[in-house]
Formats: C-alpha cells, sequence, structure tokens
C-alpha cells in the first residue's frame, strides 16, 4: 500500500503543532510590520503633493487604501492563528493534567491494592494491643520489689510497738537507780566550832545575839 500511496505521514504532535502556528504568526507579524511601513510612506506622499500635484497625491492614497486592506487580512489572519495556537496550548495543559491525574490514580490504585478498612482495622488493634502490653509492663517495671520476702506489716508493727516498749522501761529502770547527789557536809569538829566561837568579836556575838532575840519573839517564843 506504502508504494501507491506513500508513506504515511508521523502523526502531529501538540508541541510541534504549537511551533509551526508561533512560526506563522511571526511571520504575519513581520509582514504586518513591513506593509505598516509602507502605508506610512504613501501617506506621506500623499501630503507632500496635495497642493502642488494632485495626480501624485491621489496614486499614493490610492496604494495606501490597498496596503490597508492586505494588512487588516494579514491581522485577521494573525489573530486566528493566535487563537489556534492558544487553544492547542490549553488543550495540551489539559491533557498533560488529565495524564499526570490518570498515573496519581494508577499509583493509589497501586497502594491500595493489597489495603482495604479491615486491614487498617486490625492493625490499629494490634497496635493498641501492643501498647496496652508495653504500659503493663512498664507499670510491673517502676514498682519496688522486695525479692526474697514477703513481709506482713502488721508483724512490723507489732515488732516496733514492742522495742518501743522496751525502750521506754528501759528508761524508767535507769531513773529508779539513779544515785542521789547530796551536798558536801561540813566537817568541822566541835572542838574547832567552840574555838572559833571564841575568837570571834564581842560585837559579832552580840550581834548573833540579837537576830535570835527577833527571831524568838517573831515566833511567839519566849526568852
Amino acid at each position: 500500500m506504502k508504494l501507491f500511496f506513500g508513506t504515511t505521514k508521523p502523526k502531529a504532535t501538540a508541541k510541534d503543532a504549537i511551533i509551526t502556528l508561533r512560526e506563522n504568526i511571526s511571520m504575519l507579524e513581520k509582514r504586518e510590520t513591513h506593509l505598516q511601513s509602507k502605508i506610512d510612506s504613501e501617506y506621506a506622499k500623499a501630503r507632500e503633493n496635495a497642493t502642488k500635484n494632485k495626480k501624485a497625491a491621489l496614486a499614493a492614497l490610492k496604494r495606501k487604501r490597498l496596503l490597508e486592506a492586505q494588512i487588516e487580512k494579514i491581522s485577521g489572519s494573525r489573530m486566528t492563528l493566535e487563537a489556534q495556537a492558544m487553544t492547542i496550548e490549553a488543550a495540551n495543559v489539559n491533557l498533560e493534567t488529565m495524564k499526570a491525574m490518570q498515573r496519581g490514580a494508577d499509583a493509589m490504585k497501586g497502594i491500595h491494592k493489597d489495603l482495604n478498612v479491615d486491614k487498617v482495622d486490625d492493625t490499629m488493634d494490634e497496635i493498641r494491643e501492643q501498647m496496652d502490653l508495653a504500659n503493663e509492663i512498664s507499670d510491673a517495671i517502676s514498682q519496688p520489689q522486695m525479692f526474697g520476702a514477703d513481709l506482713d506489716e502488721d508483724e512490723l508493727n507489732a515488732e516496733l510497738e514492742e522495742l518501743e516498749q522496751e525502750e521506754l522501761d528501759k528508761k524508767l529502770l535507769d531513773a529508779e537507780h539513779a544515785p542521789v547527789v547530796l551536798p558536801n557536809a561540813p566537817v568541822t569538829s566541835v572542838r574547832q566550832q567552840h574555838e572559833q566561837q571564841q575568837h570571834q568579836p564581842a560585837a559579832a556575838v552580840s550581834d548573833e545575839d540579837d537576830e535570835l532575840a527577833e527571831l524568838r519573839e517573831s515566833m511567839g517564843m519566849a526568852a
């Protein structure tokens, strides 16, 4: 079939179409610029010959009108190409966006292929069970333990009371047997006292007698 109809043309991509359109738009813009310069030139000639050469002025105005008609057609073609290029660009953006969304959907399907709500619930239950177990282990480890002894609090309190009573009895017993310390008695003999009285001055003896008399009088005793 290719021998009779020729080779099949490759399918134009959006990128190739946009490039071709932009090249044609650029060419038309250059053509418009060139025509606009010629229009300006013809208009200048018409003004220059308006008073001195009416025929030349009219010819310049005719050429100006023809150029303006061409530039109007070119401007319309350029605007059509620009609209087509923008439409293709927007369609290409939509296509790429759709492809990206499709790839995202395929990726999510692959992720959810072996994942469902029941499996998620089972996994969350397992996590909660393991966390509860970890908390129980932590609480068990943190509690103080008396290894090798099963202690009874009542027995310990009774033993403590016995020790307190023994200590109190000991203190009372020590207080009963404590020695009584009396002041030292004078060791002066009767003879020494008599000698001292003999050596005391008479005035001192008289004073003592007066004090003794006053004491007896205050007690209601006869001398």
